[in-house]
């Protein structure tokens, strides 16, 4: 019974589309990720290196990868959180 209620109520929701707020949302999530990681990561320069490490404030390949890979993650909790109670 409480399957068929989360199936119920999960399917209910409008679809979500791409915006601008949405896209805005995302790049700011990123943004945020990126200043965290810069203040946390204890090798931020890590092997492999980047072609153009100025370009990626110094950031190794898994340091990238790692505050990127953060970023989303927030930034799809934000917007389907937004969408949800109907701010989006």
């Amino acid at each position: 019974m409480l399957t068929s209620t989360l199936i119920a109520t999960a399917t209910t929701i409008p679809p979500l589309e791409w915006s601008p707020t949405v896209g805005i949302i995302m790049i700011i999530a990123n943004i945020f990720a990126i200043a965290v990681g810069k203040f946390t990561i204890q090798h931020p320069n890590a092997k492999p290196e980047l072609p153009a490490p100025q370009f990626f404030g110094g950031f190794g390949l898994p340091a990238v990868l790692a505050t990127t890979s953060f970023g989303h993650i927030l930034g799809a909790g934000i917007i389907l959180g937004l969408h949800n109670i109907g701010k989006i």
